[in-house]
Order: structure tokens, then sequence, then C-alpha cells
């Protein structure tokens, strides 16, 4: 495996708690490999492996950050809000995530059924193998379509069956912005617009949804991602410029057989872009 002679930082990562393949503690064990010094975890709007993982972090030395990564809705496209440092404690996150984790299992289900009637597979028993997990998404559903050759691997999978075109495609039915902004606030969240670089917005409305993520307390970018081409990496410096915000560094690391995104990233950025570790405690 790749070995850094630096620490790095990883603060966007997925385990088994969400659509991610690892175990906390396996996910960690392979970033201590990687010479990883710094890593949160980020599941999908639940944060059931956070303990497993601090535990695990403690044994291998590594600095650990609790993190969660929530999905919302901006003018009809969702979006992804990484919360760093969260207090996953208070009432009002836990309602809102319960809120949302209900939500991916009723959304499931409706996908099932649209399999099950549009697309003649069987959309009910496949729904019904991943909408019981802990935070169940349309990737793990992916994964059992590729696993029962109703597809050749997940993009294929989501292209022909999950995508909007698709027979199976339900609209996701996320909290808009301003709630789900609300929940990272009232748990002490450290906001981070998860991957714009990723969004389908033209030039003007990316810079209108940085612009109402920072109305909402919004605190950083991701400006350094695994997959970044450099023409985004310089989009994204001058966004945080633009707005003040700093910037934060992830894989999005979900699965090992994935080789674009190892984790692990540098803490060196852009000129003029101050770290998120500034306002992180534990980092």
């Amino acid at each position: 495996m790749d070995y850094s002679p630096e620490p790095l930082v990883d603060f966007h990562t997925h385990s088994l708690f969400s659509d991610g393949v690892l175990s906390p503690t396996a996910l960690v064990e392979r970033a201590q490999a990687r010479n990883v010094g710094t890593l949160a975890l980020t599941d999908h709007d639940t944060t059931a492996g956070l303990p497993e993982a601090r535990a695990a972090c403690d044994a291998a030395g590594i600095r650990f950050v609790p993190g969660v990564e929530l999905s919302a809705v901006w003018k009809g496209q969702t979006i992804h809000l990484v919360g760093l440092e969260i207090d996953d404690t208070r009432d009002a996150f836990l309602d809102h995530t319960r809120t949302v984790l209900a939500r991916r299992r009723e959304r499931l289900v409706e996908i099932g059924e649209r399999l099950e009637k549009r697309g003649r597979l069987p959309g009910r028993e496949l729904a019904a193998a991943v909408a019981a997990g802990t935070s169940p998404t349309r990737l793990h559903l992916a994964r059992v379509l590729v696993a029962r050759g109703f597809a050749r691997d997940t993009q294929d999978a989501f292209d022909r069956w999950l995508n909007r075109d698709g027979a199976g495609h339900v609209p996701a039915g996320w909290p808009e912005l301003p709630v789900a902004m609300a929940a990272l606030r009232d748990a002490g969240a450290v906001p981070v617009l998860a991957h714009p670089h990723r969004y389908r917005f033209s030039a003007g409305g990316l810079r209108e949804l940085v612009a109402a993520f920072v109305a909402e307390g919004g605190v950083a970018l991701e400006a350094s991602m695994a997959g970044m081409s450099p023409n985004d990496a310089d989009r994204m410096a001058s966004l945080c410029r633009r707005f003040n915000l700093l910037a934060s560094m992830g894989s999005d690391f979900h699965d090992p057989a994935v080789p674009w995104n190892p984790l692990g990233r540098w803490l060196k950025l852009a000129a003029g872009l101050q770290p998120v570790t500034l306002r992180l405690k534990s980092a």
C-alpha cells in the first residue's frame, strides 16, 4: 500500500455504517497504513460508527474528528454538508437524522416498487435486502443489482435503473439547505460544503449556493479532494477567497477497490487559503 512520508489528513470518509464497505476499525487501520495523522468519519446521515472509529483512532495514535455528512436540497438539487466535530447528543440533531433515515428507507421501498412494476425486476426483494441498514443508500441497492446480475457495475446500475430516466428513479425528498444547516448548528458542528465541484450548477448558480451556505453559517468548502482537476481546484480556491471560507481536505473514501480516491490528502493548499483545521479543537 502507498505510504506518505508526511502525515496526511482526511475529513471526508465513509464506513459500512453508511455506504462504505469497511468497518470503522478497518478504515482506521487503512488510514494508519497510509500515514493519515488526522481522520474524520463522516457517514451519511448517521453517527452510529463514531464510537468505534474513535476507539480505533485512539489505539492507532490518530487524531479523530467526529463527523457526519447530511443530505439536503437546494433549488431542486441534492447537495451534501459535512459537519466536523459534531456533538451527536443534541436532541434536535438526533431528531433530524431520525427523520432523514426514515426517508431513506421509505425511498428505497418506493424504488423497489418501481423496479418491480416498471423494470420487471424483483424490486421489493432487492430493496428489502438493503433498507434495513443503518443508513441505507442507493449505492447499497446498486451493489445488490450488480451482485444479482442486473447491472455490470454500480455506475451501470445507476445509469440503467436508478438515475432520473431509470425505471427505479424516485426523487430524494431531502430537507432544504436551511433545515440541514440548522441541525449542524444545533450540534455545534463546523459546517463544510461537500464536493462543490461536482454539483451541476452554472458558475453563477454555484456562487449562489455558496452564498446561501455562508448565510446559514457555513465555514469551509472542500477544496482539495481526490480526483479533483486542476481547473476545479482553482475554481474552489476562488470561491474560498471570494467568500472568506476555510478549505477542507478529504478523499470521500468508500471502498479500497476504487483506486482513484485513496485515504488522506496533503494539507498544502492554494495560495491564500486557510485550512479548516484552524477551527477544529481535535485537530
